[in-house]
């Protein structure tokens, strides 16, 4: 099982960007060999906000209808959200995200160790990243 991140999604849908090539082989690769792609709806709720507001409505379409179909999503309760929120506290640093820590605790829940992301803060918590 593979966590897949908002950087990933960004670079995914998003021709300019500099990791654009690299993710989209990546994300080709998992899904031909199989690999179970899990998301969080903290990580939806960021990329389709960013999507929109970067790429237009367009994007969020093929997001929706070129992406999520390959995706598990794990719903984020309130036990899940009160941990992430303490991470921040206990990390102290204005520079990690609520939706970054949404998905360190996922991960973390469920026993998956690598996550597809472009984001430092993933391995900067001890988590291997690819590609």
């Amino acid at each position: 099982m593979i966590f897949v991140d908002t950087s990933a999604f960004l670079a995914i849908l998003t021709p300019a960007d500099l990791n654009h090539s690299r993710a989209m082989q990546c994300w080709q690769d998992l899904l031909e060999e199989d690999q179970v792609l899990l998301t969080n709806n903290y990580v939806l709720v960021e990329s389709i906000v960013i999507i929109q507001k970067r790429l237009g409505l367009s994007k969020v379409h093929d997001f929706q209808d070129k992406m999520l179909p390959f995706l598990a999503i794990e719903w984020i309760d309130e036990k899940q959200h009160n941990a992430a929120l303490q991470r921040i506290f206990s990390t102290n640093r204005r520079q990690l995200s609520l939706v970054d820590c949404s998905g360190f605790e996922t991960m973390r829940h469920l026993k998956i160790d690598k996550a597809f992301t472009f984001d430092s803060h993933f391995p900067e918590q001890g988590f291997d990243v690819i590609p």
